[in-house]
């Protein structure tokens, strides 16, 4: 059925059972490759979440920080996102950055504590500012997170 062939218009059609199993075939095919698909991406969900909480802020974390702010300085902004991680992975899952609670950055975990440590040490002495907040929202709660270096005067940037 899915061979492509000169079409012989004496040839018997094929029969509505062979018809019904060839779409059930496809459908079968396809839903493997979504578990698949679903697999690989709650697999690096998971790999995500075990580098973020057990390891440490690397240089290559850095430089990524560095080249995202250059990136906005190139394209005329004074803000840039410099990281995004779930929302879960905050202890009350983003609900006190989604609510503008002052102690947010109590909530911190792993990567995310350090590079918030990192800017209270580097960059607020440099007249950078961070915030934080809810970048999606998937089925209405709380997704990721962004935190967002700003670099703008207090007058309006």
């Amino acid at each position: 059925m899915s061979d492509k062939k000169e079409l012989d218009v004496n040839a018997m059609p094929p029969s509505a059972t062979e018809l019904r199993q060839e779409v059930k075939k496809r459908e079968s095919e396809e839903t493997k490759k979504q578990a698949k698909a679903k697999s690989v991406q709650e697999q690096k969900i998971a790999d995500f979440a075990e580098d973020f909480l057990k390891n440490h802020v690397g240089e290559a974390d850095i430089l990524a920080v560095r080249r995202a702010v250059a990136a906005a300085v190139e394209n005329g902004k004074f803000e840039a996102m410099v990281y995004t991680f779930s929302s879960d992975l905050c202890s009350d899952s983003g609900r006190a950055i989604n609510s503008g609670d002052k102690s947010w950055p109590e909530t911190l975990q792993g990567k995310a504590k350090e590079f918030y440590d990192r800017y209270q040490k580097f960059g607020k002495p440099q007249g950078f500012r961070l915030k934080a907040m809810i970048i999606s929202f998937p089925n209405g709660m709380p997704g990721d997170v962004g935190f967002f270096l700003n670099w703008g005067s207090d007058l309006g940037s």
